[in-house]
Parts: C-alpha cells; sequence; structure tokens
C-alpha cells in the first residue's frame, strides 16, 4: 500500500525553493526601496523614457537621476535603448511591473 500525498502537500515547493524565491523578492524589494528610485520606475510604468524626461518627471538633476538608473541597471530594474545620443530607459522584468502595479493600486489609484 502506498501513501498518496494530499494536494495541499504536493502542491507546495520544497523549501529551498522557497527560500531562494524569498531572497530574490527581498532583493527586488529592497532595489525598490528608495523614495526617488519609486517615482521613477513609476513614470516608467507607462512606457519608454529618455533621461531627460525622467529628470523633469522625477524632479531630478540629471546627475542625481543618472546615479539612481545606475544602480537599478545594475539591479535589473531596468533596461536601455540606444537612439543616436539619446538613452532610454524601460523596465526590465514581469515581475518589476507586477510588483509597481500593486504598489500604484494601494498608493496612487484615484480615491
Amino acid at each position: 500500500m502506498s501513501i498518496v500525498p494530499s494536494p495541499a502537500t504536493s502542491s507546495k515547493p520544497p523549501l529551498p525553493v522557497l527560500e531562494t524565491r524569498a531572497e530574490e523578492a527581498a532583493a527586488l524589494l529592497s532595489s525598490m526601496a528608495n523614495a526617488k528610485r519609486l517615482l521613477v520606475l513609476c513614470h516608467l510604468m507607462e512606457g519608454e523614457r529618455s533621461v531627460g524626461d525622467l529628470a523633469m518627471l522625477a524632479g531630478l538633476s540629471q546627475s542625481a537621476l543618472s546615479q539612481h538608473l545606475g544602480k537599478m541597471r545594475l539591479q535589473g530594474l531596468v533596461t536601455t535603448r540606444r537612439e543616436a545620443q539619446t538613452i532610454y530607459y524601460s523596465l526590465a522584468s514581469r515581475e518589476v511591473r507586477a510588483v509597481l502595479e500593486t504598489l500604484y493600486g494601494l498608493y496612487c489609484a484615484p480615491t
């Protein structure tokens, strides 16, 4: 006689997988845990933007914005595309977009 695992226990990922995913989620949230970076990411929810556009929208100098964008690029939050001398930024992953959509719904949606 064999024991068949119940659906509730067989559908859970193994603990090492959960730990890895928890670490990935914590790293993503930690990368976003800055008000100015979060503001920039929110503007990128609307689509690709140039550095100049982002600086104006976020109320940052291009120097300060470049530091934030560099950090977000290293952390995998944004990607870039160059067109002549202009660099355009966009969100890097569906995970970033999903977190931002949730935050928008909680904090930014019109009441």
